[in-house]
């Protein structure tokens, strides 16, 4: 089955006011703005979201989210339920899911896609290290949840994260389920919600 094309305004270029934070060996022209894009992910994006990943987790927890043949896996099954955000060609931030179709996040959800379901499964958000603390996180994480209510079907997101990451969630509007029965080694996880709101209140609000 040829992947998903989506329309949607939350997958247009547009222009930011300030310059690009990551490190360039091209040489700025003066007087320009730097194209920014968000679109959907492909498995030719694999490597540099292993390499953001690797970096932002391993010092952290000591655990990726996906390991490489999982985020090959799920740009190859489910591209049209990743982000990235690239400036200048170069991936800043993104963010991987899948779909799933229980109540709750379980085990195997971890490497599960499930197609034609209502629920959107985000296994990772990770920034760029050269571009955090800028709330980059936060703008890609709405404009893919903006960006969920424009897909035929999908109903609500799930994810699960450690406790030191609710208030960042819950700021997003998810709403905290209580304890995931969900486990990697030695490390627990809260499990959280976010009601998509169907795809017709995103026609009248977001332009789809």
């Amino acid at each position: 089955m040829a992947p998903q094309v989506v329309s949607s305004p939350f997958l247009k270029p547009f222009f930011l006011k300030t310059p690009l934070s990551v490190a360039s060996s091209r040489r700025q022209r003066r007087h320009t703005l730097p194209a920014s894009e968000f679109r959907n992910l492909t498995p030719q994006d694999a490597i540099s979201v292993f390499e953001i990943e690797r970096e932002a987790f391993i010092s952290v927890s000591g655990e990726c989210p996906l390991t490489l043949d999982e985020v090959l896996s799920f740009l190859g099954q489910c591209p049209e339920l990743s982000m990235g955000w690239f400036e200048e060609g170069q991936l800043v931030a993104f963010i991987i899911g899948s779909g799933w179709d229980k109540e709750k996040l379980e085990q195997e959800a971890l490497t599960t896609h499930v197609p034609d379901s209502p629920t959107v499964h985000i296994h990772v958000l990770s920034v760029h290290r050269h571009c955090r603390q800028q709330g980059k996180g936060s703008i890609v994480l709405w404009r893919y949840l903006q960006y969920l209510r424009c897909l035929p079907g999908l109903r609500r997101a799930l994810l699960v994260c450690e406790e030191f990451l609710v208030p960042f969630y819950q700021k997003a509007g998810f709403k905290e389920k209580g304890p995931s029965a969900i486990t990697v080694g030695a490390l627990a996880f809260t499990e959280m919600e976010y009601q998509l709101g169907g795809l017709a209140y995103a026609r009248r609000n977001s332009g789809c």
